[in-house]
């Protein structure tokens, strides 16, 4: 059960993320779900472990983190439709 909380988790911070800034995460429910878990990554190793906990995910940082992935993602794929 612990898992799939944590794809659920996972799916609604990246969820979030792509909404607050306005972008679409490639993959729909997927791509929310990887953007969410390795957002939490990224914010846990950056920003640490604070604020309130969910299911093996501090909710701040993951957020943070994942709004970080969403916006390298969105220019890597914005360079790459100009490329192309």
């Amino acid at each position: 059960m612990s898992f799939i909380w944590f794809l659920i988790i996972g799916g609604i911070i990246g969820w979030l993320a792509g909404l607050i800034l306005g972008k679409d995460i490639p993959g729909g429910v997927i791509g929310n779900i990887i953007a969410g878990i390795i957002g939490a990554w990224i914010g846990g190793m950056l920003l640490g472990s604070w604020g309130p906990r969910v299911s093996d995910f501090y909710i701040l940082p993951a957020l943070l983190g994942a709004i970080i992935l969403v916006f390298i993602v969105s220019l890597i794929m914005k360079a790459m439709r100009r490329a192309t």
